[in-house]
Formats: C-alpha cells, structure tokens, sequence
C-alpha cells in the first residue's frame, strides 16, 4: 500500500510540474526589433546630477547606444557618434549611450578622456539593457520621432559616415524609409 501511495505522490508532482511548465506564461519580452516600441526608461546622467527619460525625447529622432568603457569596439566608435552628434543635434538627433559598467568613476573618465558632450547614462543594474536584450556591446537602436524602432545596430559603426548620416537625414526631415511606402 505505501508502494501505491509513492507512486500517486510522484505521478502528481510530474503532472504538477509539467502543467506549470506548459501553462505559464513566459517572463521573456518579445525583442526589440524593427518596428517594435522603444520601451521608456529613466537613468541617471553621469556626471549627473539628474536623470534622462526616454519618453521626454518624444518628437526627435534618437540615436540609443548601448556600451561599457571596457569594449573596446565602444570606445572605437565613440568619436563618430560624438562627430555625429555635433552635426545633427541642432537639427533634432538626440545621441544617448547607456553604459552598463559597474562604477559611475569610470564612466567619468572615459568621458572626459574623450571629449564626450552628448548624454551618457548609467545603468548600473542592466535593468534597461536587459529590457532592450542588449548584451553583445556596442549595440545601438535607431528610433524615428514616434518612439519606433527603425534599426538595430550590433557592433561598432563609424556613424558620421554619408551612408549612416544620410538615413538619420532622412528621419530627421520625415522623409520614409526606402522601399517603404509613403502615406
């Protein structure tokens, strides 16, 4: 009889198990890709002191770096994004990196070793790259006025080059996207 009883306890816990498993729904977001919603965060700047919400952008084309001072294809491609940004910020680019390293100290001094003027943020906890699945650095997103994303962007890219600067251009003026058909 006790036999019997091990065998019903182990058969619930399986089908226990497995119901939960089939029947939950998954704590992974979608990815965010082309077309999908930027999702709004806010962070602290560094130097600071403040913070920057996503959603306070509305209405500019954005540029959103995501980085850490150790990645040296980040540190690569920084003097084109601030190159970048001392072109189109007066015409409506926000550039925003959000760095994921571990200490506001050493945003700062990548800062200042750079000359770097436009926005960086920090988040310590990757809570926000976690929400945009933003793990192989740098990694970039390229969102038009409403908040959409245009483009994901992995790896380094030297981003005051005609092609890049020319597809921000075309963002910044309202014009669509080639093979994107006009309303």
């Amino acid at each position: 009889m006790a036999r019997a009883g091990s065998w019903i306890v182990t058969i619930t816990v399986v089908a226990a198990v497995t119901f939960a498993l089939w029947s939950g729904t998954s704590s992974v977001p979608d990815p965010v890709n082309r077309g999908s919603s930027a999702p709004d965060f806010t962070l602290p700047t560094v130097p600071g002191p403040g913070e920057l919400e996503l959603a306070s952008l509305h209405g500019r084309v954005v540029l959103l770096n995501f980085w850490a001072t150790w990645c040296k294809p980040c540190e690569a491609e920084m003097p084109a994004m601030q190159r970048l940004h001392e072109d189109l910020a007066d015409e409506g680019l926000a550039l925003v990196a959000v760095s994921v390293d571990d200490t506001k100290e050493a945003i700062e001094r990548f800062q200042e070793r750079l000359g770097l003027t436009f926005p960086l943020l920090w988040d310590v906890e990757r809570g926000v790259a976690d929400d945009y699945q933003a793990y192989r650095y740098p990694e970039t997103l390229l969102l038009d006025r409403e908040g959409t994303v245009v483009e994901r962007y992995i790896g380094p890219r030297e981003w005051d080059t005609p092609l890049y600067e020319a597809r921000i251009r075309r963002l910044l003026a309202g014009e669509p996207e080639p093979g994107e058909a006009s309303s």
